[in-house]
């Protein structure tokens, strides 16, 4: 008999597949990502330019003519897609009946992998002046 592994947190870890025990990492690791992120999203926005003086076009002139405040909002981007998806896979695991949860599962995974080229896409494409 194995003793069950905890966290740092005192939560068990995944028992199931390496895969279940992979996405309760990945979970954990953008979670820190997202906030790290969103604070510097936060601190960019709110001290490092005047937010009086952010419009559209302040996003379209500035903002988006800066390559690291692109990568940053799409690490943001993407921190978010991974965290979410992730999440809605194991919501879908525990609460989606098993007749169909392989094509729930398929349906979730193609509008992640949808988002994620849109999004960086978008991001990649722009224009910079």
């Amino acid at each position: 008999m194995s003793a069950q592994k905890y966290s740092l947190s005192g939560r068990p870890r995944p028992t199931g597949s390496r895969v279940d025990l992979y996405v309760w990492r990945a979970v954990r690791i953008t979670s820190i990502a997202l906030f790290v992120l969103a604070l510097a999203h936060f601190s960019i926005t709110h001290f490092v330019y005047e937010v009086g003086d952010q419009s559209a076009e302040w996003v379209r002139q500035t903002r988006w003519n800066s390559i690291p405040l692109r990568v940053l909002d799409w690490g943001m981007l993407m921190a978010v897609l991974v965290h979410g998806f992730l999440g809605m896979r194991t919501v879908m695991q525990d609460y989606v009946p098993s007749r169909i949860r392989q094509a729930s599962l398929i349906g979730l995974y193609a509008i992640a992998l949808l988002l994620f080229v849109l999004g960086t896409q978008v991001i990649a494409t722009l224009p910079m002046r």
